[in-house]
């Protein structure tokens, strides 16, 4: 059982990036009196109560949005189980409505990963966009981007974090294997040798390992990316937040008491990062109560090629997610080069998201 106001607080940036309007997260939260396994004001049961009108209504993708803050932070227990089931099939029956997107599976000797797909072809290969998010964000929570691919010239692909959603795989110290795996998997239907990732939270860190191995990942977008200290601090890890630490050991198989010497091994060294000879582009939130201040400042000392944006924000900024979604687009664009007047309209629009 997580903590209520843990729930309430860290969950309305996922609600703000989903389009959610605040009058009706509000209302649900303001309904929620705790977190057991079902019943009239439990978490699961406000959420997904509110699904089920949508799918009576015939409205998969409303439907998606709040099953899947039904199964938040991570689908444990049989009614978040559900939850997360009943997120993936309504998103999968709205996309089907939806030309262009398509479902990847790749099976790895460890377990299989599973993805939406847009914009690939064998006779026309475009640059493959990778878009992650973070330790308690599923894949159909970005998908929607895949609607814009064709506008943006590329070919995109919407995966999870090894152990969320959909993808079986374990999250350890060698996670960074999986990116490798996925662009083998579609190399006969992108150019994946001219690769850039979005990848938000802790999946910003498995990309930037996978960039030191893999020359293909040509740049990184990120946001609030655990680098260096958050791994080996344990001062600092006393004080994350308990969703955050109970998640991680869900996801890495550990039990939270032993997590720190789980984590304490996957820093990315001053040589790691001093060694990245590609554009990182890093979002970070100076009141960030997970990430560290020192792992911004570690980026901005070693990273040779290097764009970084700071607000005075919590984790993830819910109180500039407009703007920091724009930039985030408009990163990722000026890493591969796309249209000049693509840049420009994503420049205006972030300026105005910023006033």
């Amino acid at each position: 059982m997580n903590d209520l106001d843990e729930l309430r607080r860290h969950v309305v940036v996922h609600a703000r990036t989903q389009g959610i309007p605040p009058s009706v997260y509000e209302d649900v939260l303001g309904r929620i009196t705790g977190d057991g396994e079902g019943g009239p004001g439990s978490w699961v049961a406000e959420w997904s109560r509110l699904g089920d009108q949508h799918v009576a209504q015939a409205r998969p993708f409303d439907a998606f949005r709040y099953y899947n803050m039904a199964r938040f932070p991570y689908a444990i227990g049989d009614t978040r189980r559900a939850a997360a089931q009943n997120a993936v099939t309504s998103f999968d029956t709205w996309r089907q409505e939806i030309p262009g997107i398509t479902r990847i599976d790749v099976d790895l000797p460890n377990g299989r990963v599973r993805s939406w797909a847009a914009g690939l072809s064998g006779t026309e290969p475009k640059p493959l966009l990778l878009l992650m998010g973070g330790i308690v964000s599923i894949k159909e929570q970005y998908a929607p981007a895949l609607t814009q691919v064709g506008q943006l010239d590329v070919a995109a692909l919407v995966v999870e974090l090894p152990g969320v959603g959909e993808n079986t795989l374990r999250y350890q110290a060698d996670s960074w294997q999986m990116l490798p795996a996925l662009l083998d998997a579609v190399a006969d239907r992108a150019d994946v040798s001219h690769t850039y990732a979005i990848a938000l939270s802790f999946s910003g860190h498995l990309a930037l390992r996978a960039a030191l191995h893999d020359p293909r990942i040509r740049g990184v977008v990120t946001t609030g990316a655990p680098i260096s200290d958050f791994f080996t601090d344990t001062d600092w890890q006393a004080k994350v937040p308990a969703i955050t630490l109970d998640t991680l050991a869900h996801l890495t198989g550990t039990k939270r008491e032993g997590l720190s010497d789980v984590l304490r091994g996957w820093a990315l060294t001053d040589d790691e990062l001093a060694a990245l000879d590609i554009p990182v582009a890093y979002a970070a939130s100076r009141r960030d109560e997970i990430i560290p201040p020192g792992d911004p400042a570690r980026l901005r000392r070693l990273v040779r090629r290097l764009e970084l944006i700071e607000k005075d924000d919590v984790h993830g900024s819910p109180d500039h997610v407009e703007e920091i979604r724009l930039w985030t687009l408009l990163s990722a664009l000026r890493m591969y080069g796309g249209r000049p007047a693509q840049v420009a309209f994503l420049e205006s629009a972030r300026t105005d998201a910023a006033r």
